[in-house]
Formats: C-alpha cells, structure tokens, sequence
C-alpha cells in the first residue's frame, strides 16, 4: 500500500474539488429540522438577523463570485485540500485496517475551524456587518475568527470560559494568539466557565448588538439556520476525502470516525457520505472520568432531548431539565449539547456514537505522536484511539479514514500537567 503522498507528482482530480457550499434555491430548502431536531428558539430580537441571515445565505450560495472568492481561499489561504495520509506505522501497529488520517491539522490556524470563520466572515461583509462576535472553547475557532478578522479587517470579540483562558491550564497559549490577531478576548466567569457559558455570553452580545454584529458559531450547534451554514462549510472535509481515496485506491472507505463535541468537524466529513449505506459512520464523543461516574461530555452517549442555546437535540441535563457541567481533558469537546444534524444520524441508525475516556484519548495521542511523528489535538485523540481500535475489529482488507481535526501544539501545556511533568524543569530525563 503507498501512501497519498505517491500520487503528488500529478494533479489529481481531487484537487477540482469545490470549497463552496452547495446553491439553494430558496430559503425553504435550508433544513429547520433533522427529523425532530433543530429549530429556532430564540429571543423575539434575534428573528429578523436569522431571516436576514438565511435569505442573504441563499443569495450566497447562488453568487457565482461568492463561491469562487471561497475557492481562491481555501486553495490560496487555508490550504486546501488537506492531505489523507496513508498511516503506514498505526496500521502496522493496529493489524487491521488501513488507516488514512484527514490531516485538517495542517490548515492554517491548525484546525478545521477555519474553514467555517472564512466562509461566515465572508458572508457577514455581504449582510453589511463589520462587527464579529464568536465563542471558543479549546480556542481552536477563536483564533480562526480572529485570522478571518484581521485578514478583513472586521472587528473580532471572542468570548472563552475563564477557565480555559487561564495560565498555564487549558489554553492561555491561544488566547494570546487571538490577541496577536487583534481580537478582543473576554473571560466568562459565569456558570462552569466553559464553553457553554461562553455561547450564553456570546447571544447575550448578539441580543444587544444585533444591528451591527454578526455571531460566527463556531460548531453545526445553535439555532436554525447555523447547524446548516457550518455543515456547508465544512464538507469540503468530506468531498476532499471522497476525491482523495478515488484517486489513492479507487473505491469509498469501510469506515470514517471523527470526535464530536458540538461536532462541526465530524458532521464536514460525515455528510458526503449520508447517502453510501457502505460507509460506517462513527463518532466519538468525550468520555472523561467514564460516563458511568457522571463527569463526562458523552452527550449522544449520556444525554437526553432537549432545548441548549436555541436547538433540539440531546443535552446533559438532570432530571429537572438544568444544564449540568460536563467535564473533559479536552476544552474543545467540553460541551453539554451536540449539533442536531448528529442528534438525528444517531436515532436513524445511520451514525454510531461512542465515548472514550480521558486516559484513553491521552493514550491516542501519545500513540500518533510517537508512530507516526504527528501531534494531534486532544480533541482528534479520541477519535485516533477509537479508530485504531475499530481498525483492529474491521481486519485487514478494509478502509478507515480518520480526521484529525486539529494539531495538538496548543494542547501541550495541559497534556504536561496532566501527565505530572513540570515544563520549567530540566525535561531531559524526564519520561512522559
């Protein structure tokens, strides 16, 4: 088996492969449901900014010079497409399947989240908005909005749980990216200090600044027509993979997995492939302490229906129908609800959700790193190790593609600390 990387001496049709979403005719065709999920529930103030916001999205998609400005950007600044990589040592290691990994991590920024801040950017100048508000929690999308920002010259406010702002845990190293940027970052302090909390804050702006403020949401989750819009965006994940493997093998894989936490980067690669009953669908939501100790993020796996930050879908909640804290060793994945889009492919049957631990998703990561020299984010480790685990059931003679959604440069911190290792001691003989 070769790797993609064989193949790079030609232009491969792939690379034909368009960023732009697809062309609604009318607004009737954006989905406010995914079966019984999804929705509008949202404060009287908002419902002329979501009806202005789905009708210039429409206009959008059915602009030609629209669709190609989003093309010159994912070729020229994003630098799409990504690569699959045939991981020649984890499929070694697994014995199974081969597993090619959807390197999103090396997009600029370093995650998939840019390619939905571009696009959102992008049609916020054609709505007349040249205020941007955004929540973050890993601080992945945050600093995707503030490069979309600078690079249009858009004000940038990001909201970010001040537990994930702080020094040295979590993800300070962000923040100070954003703020290089020339984004405004503000702390939340209220509730759990995640990235829930971070939404709340964020439509509270939104409620008070409607006129000249657009709300980039950085996950498929929140209020009709967002779940919809970040989808669109990101799909080119999944286009680009079914292009790829044409070329690469000539046929779709057996399988694709991606972590979900609202699930932005897993719902881009998984609709392409909605229609191919062949391709298993997997998604792998954070597991932390366990789901069975109550300190996990599993929403699919753990939660129950319900109403979070303007959608039906599943939510942690008690019995009283509260939001209750979540918990996970990764920031980005911190999140009581999930995209409705995935709450649906959950009760159809067509996707599998499944859980994996904190001390398993570190065991990914270390595994990527050390076979394969690549450093994933947290959030993409839980998807690694879940994929070379079903790479071992799937066998030899299948094909598993697993998205790496972001690289793990600004987990390092919290991996050290969680790990016991003190960055401002001599490290040379330390083992992590």
């Amino acid at each position: 088996m070769s790797s993609s990387a064989d193949s790079s001496s030609t232009q491969a049709p792939y690379l034909k492969v368009s960023n732009a979403p697809p062309v609604y005719q009318s607004k009737d065709e954006l989905p406010a449901y995914f079966g019984k999920f999804g929705g509008c529930f949202v404060a009287e103030t908002l419902i002329e900014a979501h009806h202005q916001l789905i009708d210039e999205y429409v206009k959008a998609t059915q602009d030609p010079s629209f669709r190609l400005e989003l093309e010159q950007l994912g070729r020229d600044y994003i630098g799409r497409p990504t690569p699959l990589y045939f991981a020649r040592r984890l499929t070694e290691h697994a014995g199974g399947a081969d597993i090619y990994l959807k390197r999103e991590d090396l997009a600029h920024t370093g995650a998939h989240k840019i390619n939905n801040a571009l696009g959102q950017a992008v049609l916020a100048k054609r709505l007349g908005k040249n205020r941007i508000i955004a929540e973050t929690g890993a601080g992945q999308h945050g600093v995707a909005t503030a490069t979309a920002c600078a690079l249009m010259g858009m004000d940038c406010t990001v909201y970010m749980g001040y537990e994930d702002t702080q020094v040295p845990y979590r993800q300070s190293l962000n923040v100070f990216r954003m703020k290089m940027l020339g984004a405004k970052v503000v702390a939340v302090k209220s509730g759990s200090q995640t990235l829930k909390d971070a939404v709340n804050e964020a439509l509270r702006d939104w409620v008070t600044n409607v006129e000249t403020t657009h709300y980039i949401i950085g996950s498929a989750i929140g209020p009709h027509p967002f779940p919809t819009i970040v989808r669109d965006f990101q799909a080119i994940i999944g286009k680009e993979i079914k292009a790829q493997l044409e070329e690469e093998i000539g046929r779709l894989p057996d399988a694709i997995v991606a972590c979900v936490g609202g699930g932005s980067n897993a719902i881009g690669m998984f609709h392409p492939f909605i229609q191919d009953n062949a391709v298993d669908i997997y998604g792998v939501e954070a597991g932390g302490d366990g789901v069975e100790t109550g300190r996990h993020s599993s929403t699919l796996v753990g939660g129950r229906i319900g109403v979070l930050h303007g959608t039906k879908t599943y939510v942690m909640q008690d019995a009283a129908g509260q939001v209750i804290e979540t918990h996970s060793v990764s920031a980005g994945l911190d999140y009581a609800g999930v995209g409705p889009e995935h709450a649906f492919l959950k009760d159809s049957g067509r996707a599998t959700y499944v859980s994996v631990t904190d001390a398993q998703a570190l065991d990914g990561f270390k595994l990527l790193c050390r076979i394969e020299g690549i450093i994933p984010a947290l959030e993409s480790s839980h998807a690694i190790y879940y994929g070379v685990e079903l790479a071992k059931q799937l066998g030899p003679g299948k094909v598993l593609v697993i998205n790496v959604s972001g690289r793990g440069d600004k987990d390092m911190i919290q991996v050290a600390k969680v790990l016991g290792v003190n960055l401002n001691e001599d490290l040379t003989d330390a083992t992590p």
